[in-house]
């Protein structure tokens, strides 16, 4: 890793966030250090951005090392003090973080819309587009120039006196407000548990149920007696490792009502509650694109993005919507009759449907699962995960925990190797649920990205991180591992795929590295690409063994796990669409300032798409982080647009035949050379044509969904 240090004030010389070269100081990083070294380096970028900027108004023709190398400088000495801060406060939350963070926040939203808003930037950045040197240039640095032009251009370099102060007052308080709207349902989320103290209310509960709750209720409270598995007290809460087997199985119905309600109205009362949050975003989005002449947010949104527009979104999920609407009313159906045959005559609710439909799972596939958790230990599943990547791709995998700052003697770190055994990135995996400080979830984020610089080479460092249910005791001192919900598997093997394209990038430029510069509903091909395998037999079947007998996953097992795939599948993409329609319909055609609310607009959505009628006073959008709290307004589709990509991508290695191991081989070494290699550094559609040999389309996707 390479990096040039600079001499700092004596006072800030043991900030650990004005380390510029190696890993960033996570193991170091303490609130009080975020002021002062984030207004040190911020002070110190702005300095560089004037001198640039005089650099490129003495009147040379501009020219790539002129104007984009030293861009590149700037955002990377940027990555290096901020990013690590924005990781922190989502795996290591705490209030003193959030003051430090809020505190600088706006001075860090001025320095990124100062960047942007550069005229003389933005002028010299033009020049090269259109000079005679273009045609000269690689793809990825063409594409880098292009998106930095869009990029000033949606920045409002183009405006001037009332609209641009205008424009950087929305921008800060849109920051503020995505925050603002994070830290709520963090809030929401932690502030809420249900106790259960009677043993007959954990009927039916599986053993990891029992043992994860019990656990929680001794972290939380830390009573003199501790809670057992068998004896409670038992905690339940709204983090997600517990919150979705509660409702799965959980045969006391008002718990479940009353679990669910609270769920669905997170962070919508009180001093958390995200309603204004959310009106005021959409105003705010909507004006700040009409400030740039977009006609509403969500058009602003896919000028950056491979759907062309509002109406291609549309005639996908239209697509979807006639295959899956076929088998979601029948799904419902299927749920109401068990229900009542297995005597619950009330009619059939919102916090029913999980509980049948585990139910019903159960009676058509005869699994649960806590019969598939012992054969998953994470140790086991890591390693079968490797062992598929080095079949395809040709990489290796080293643990060396002590190589890199950790944040949580929890988090792994490896170094990955290529076939000559040379590193060519690193990966941190935080595997486990911290609700007391982690947000809930799973997600990827760059560390370091990869570049060549100053001749050396800086490679990619990733972070995976997951909310997996956490071992039980010490696993080397007679605990029990990690054992793995078959959905925490996939959610593993998903984020795995975002963290292959980040670090087996071959593109030099940090700016189309990776996931960097990738059309935002083209990154989601090579996670949901990889979930694929969790389907594969030979790799299912290789990354299980039993926690107490060492026995693989028996063959009726795997091939219930199959079976079960496509249980409910039209549900599931229904309740998708409910969530990709409002978030496109709230940024396009909604009226922020009309008399319709975005609860009540998402109501009708809801009433409309899905076949069980929603609660009135579901208050979803309260706590939908992806829209509000997240990147993904305007851009829910693209998981849905992804799903379809990918599925196209896998459907290669089928007619190959996935038991021909030399063409599987041959294949992914092409996929590794088109989609994780190239990553920003070319369009998504061509990357797919030169992999697939075709554009796609979506004949896979319903086949492989059993929506065909």
């Amino acid at each position: 890793m390479t990096a040039t240090d600079t001499t700092t004030p004596t006072d800030l010389a043991d900030n650990p966030l004005l380390v510029n070269t190696g890993y960033p100081a996570l193991d170091r990083i303490a609130p009080e250090h975020v002021v002062p070294g984030v207004e040190y380096r911020l002070a110190e970028l702005n300095q560089k951005l004037e001198a640039l900027e005089a650099s490129l108004g003495a009147g040379a023709e501009p020219t790539w090392d002129s104007v984009v190398e030293p861009l590149q400088d700037l955002g990377y000495a940027f990555s290096y003090f901020w990013s690590p801060v924005g990781h922190l406060l989502g795996v290591k939350n705490t209030d003193a973080l959030r003051t430090a963070h809020e505190a600088v926040q706006p001075k860090v939203v001025q320095f990124s819309l100062r960047l942007g808003q550069s005229k003389p930037i933005y002028e010299a950045l033009v020049k090269l587009r259109d000079g005679e040197a273009w045609a000269s240039y690689s793809r990825p640095r063409q594409r880098i120039i292009e998106q930095k032009i869009l990029a000033a251009e949606h920045a409002g370099v183009a405006l001037e006196g009332d609209a641009k102060a205008r424009f950087l007052e929305i921008s800060e308080q849109l920051s503020q407000l995505s925050t603002d709207f994070s830290n709520h349902v963090l809030d929401a989320t932690k502030a809420y548990e249900l106790i259960v103290n009677h043993k007959a209310d954990t009927e039916g509960w599986p053993k990891s149920l029992k043992t994860g709750a019990a656990q929680s209720y001794n972290q939380k409270h830390k009573p003199e007696t501790k809670a057992t598995p068998e004896d409670g007290p038992w905690r339940i809460t709204l983090d997600y490792p517990s919150f979705v087997p509660f409702m799965e199985h959980c045969r006391n119905r008002a718990l479940r009502e009353a679990v669910y309600r609270a769920y669905t109205t997170r962070a919508s009362s009180g001093k958390l509650d995200n309603t204004d949050i959310i009106a005021k975003t959409l105003k705010l989005r909507k004006e700040r694109a009409a400030l740039l002449g977009y006609p509403h947010h969500a058009a602003l949104s896919l000028s950056t993005k491979m759907a062309e527009s509002v109406d291609a979104v549309k005639q996908i999920s239209d697509e979807v919507r006639a295959a899956a609407s076929k088998t979601a009313g029948s799904d419902l159906e299927a749920l109401r009759e068990l229900a009542k045959a297995s005597g619950q005559d009330e009619p059939l609710a919102q916090w029913d449907a999980s509980f049948w439909a585990e139910r019903l799972r159960e009676k058509l596939f005869d699994f649960t699962d806590d019969q598939l958790r012992p054969y998953f230990p994470m140790p086991r599943v890591l390693e079968g995960m490797f062992g598929i990547c080095t079949k395809l791709f040709g990489i290796t995998f080293e643990r060396d925990d002590a190589a890199a700052p950790r944040w949580n003697d929890d988090v792994q770190y490896y170094h990955i190797q290529d076939e000559m055994g040379d590193t060519i990135a690193g990966f941190y995996l935080d595997p486990y649920s911290r609700p007391e400080d982690k947000q809930g979830g799973a997600w990827m984020d760059i560390c370091l990205n990869r570049r060549v610089s100053g001749g050396g080479l800086t490679v990619p460092v990733v972070y995976n991180n997951c909310n997996g249910t956490p071992p039980i005791g010490d696993p080397d001192h007679g605990g029990t591992p990690s054992l793995m919900s078959f959905s925490e598997v996939e959610t593993l093997f998903h984020e795995f795929g975002h963290a292959l394209q980040g670090m087996l990038t071959t593109i030099d430029e940090p700016d189309a590295a990776g996931v960097t510069g990738v059309e935002w509903d083209a990154v989601e091909i090579c996670s949901q690409f990889m979930e694929n395998w969790c389907y594969h037999k030979p790799t299912l079947v290789g990354m299980t063994a039993h926690v107490e007998t060492g026995a693989p996953l028996p063959d009726d097992l795997f091939e219930k796990i199959v079976a079960a795939r496509t249980f409910r599948m039209g549900s599931r993409y229904i309740r998708q669409l409910e969530f990709g329609v409002t978030d496109m319909t709230l940024h396009s055609t909604f009226d922020p300032d009309g008399p319709k609310t975005a609860q009540e607009l998402h109501f009708e959505i809801a009433t409309e798409y899905s076949p069980l009628p929603p609660l009135k006073d579901n208050r979803f959008l309260c706590g939908f982080g992806h829209i509000f709290g997240g990147g993904y307004a305007a851009g829910y589709y693209s998981y849905l647009w992804s799903d379809v990509l990918c599925a196209d991508c896998f459907s290669a290695f089928e007619e190959a035949g996935l038991d021909n191991e030399d063409k599987v081989a041959e294949i992914g070494r092409r996929f590794r050379d088109t989609f994780l290699a190239l990553g920003g550094g070319e369009d998504p559609a061509v990357v797919f044509e030169q992999f697939r040999g075709r554009g796609p389309n979506t004949d896979a996707f319903l086949r492989i969904n059993g929506l065909g």
